[in-house]
């Protein structure tokens, strides 16, 4: 069979992609990349360290994401992502910005954080008040509130998981449970933290029940990332990819949740 017409395959654009060394959800990534753009995957060292602060802030060391980089040169991505939420929050809006530029000096590319492209995608969306979905302790729970709040956006209402392992694990229905618990009636959106953390499939569900935009770390990273392309993300009924898809203000009666003590709030699974 003559095969020579076909020219061999259509040109690709390539987003390289830095991930700390427990990420699990390459395949997620993908689904938001149109078919044109090829993602390169590179990740930091292991390090022995539970899901914490302190992991965050070794995962994100301007020569680790340096290296990282340089590893992701030889094939000429057009712009690089660093897909960690709390390793591009621990420091702050700052400390994501030195991250950026660490990143664009290896790479000689536009550079983008997970965390920072969550704040482009809250003005994006026109959001004041966000509600905020987490898997962290409690710790690492309240850095990315401070890194919210330093944005000067209001958190409406938070609820968090307790985890330091094992968070690719989670299941849908368990994303779902926590998000209606943390959505208060004033919510202009939801946030659903962490990378390592499904998403993808409950999106448009959660912003049919809502009635408000519901935006997560991996989302957030693509569309940021792909925009920096000039090109845009892809995914079903995603209000921040679909201005079409973008609804109005939370339904009343949206899953308030309580207000727990101080004590109660240390526990491994709780509010905020």
């Amino acid at each position: 069979m003559d095969v020579s017409f076909l020219g061999g395959p259509s040109p690709q654009r390539g987003v390289g992609v830095v991930a700390p060394f427990d990420f699990a959800l390459d395949r997620e990534l993908w689904r938001w990349v149109p078919d044109e753009v090829s993602l390169h995957m590179t990740r930091t060292p292991f390090v022995p360290v539970e899901v914490s602060l302190d992991l965050a802030r070794l995962v994100s060391e301007h020569e680790t994401l340096s290296e990282a980089v340089r590893t992701l040169n030889a094939i000429a991505p057009e712009v690089v992502a660093y897909a960690c939420t709390s390793g591009s929050f621990v420091g702050g809006m700052m400390g994501e910005r030195a991250m950026c530029e660490a990143m664009s000096r290896a790479g000689a590319v536009p550079a983008i954080t997970t965390s920072g492209a969550l704040l482009e995608a809250l003005v994006e969306l026109d959001v004041r008040r966000v509600a905020l979905v987490t898997p962290y302790t409690v710790s690492v729970t309240r850095s990315l509130e401070a890194y919210v709040a330093q944005a000067g956006v209001t958190i409406s209402g938070c609820a968090f998981m307790g985890l330091t392992r094992h968070i690719w694990k989670v299941p849908y229905r368990e994303v779902v449970d926590m998000a209606r618990q943390a959505v208060r009636d004033d919510a202009d959106a939801l946030f659903i933290s962490c990378t390592n953390l499904p998403t993808y499939d409950v999106i448009p569900q959660l912003e049919a029940e809502l009635r408000i935009p519901v935006i997560s770390a991996n989302q957030v990273t693509m569309w940021a990332a792909l925009r920096r392309l000039g090109t845009r993300a892809v995914g079903p009924y995603q209000a921040l990819i679909n201005p079409a898809a973008r609804s109005g203000p939370a339904v009343p009666g949206a899953h308030p949740g309580p207000v727990l003590p101080e004590e109660e709030q240390q526990q491994q699974e709780g509010w905020t």
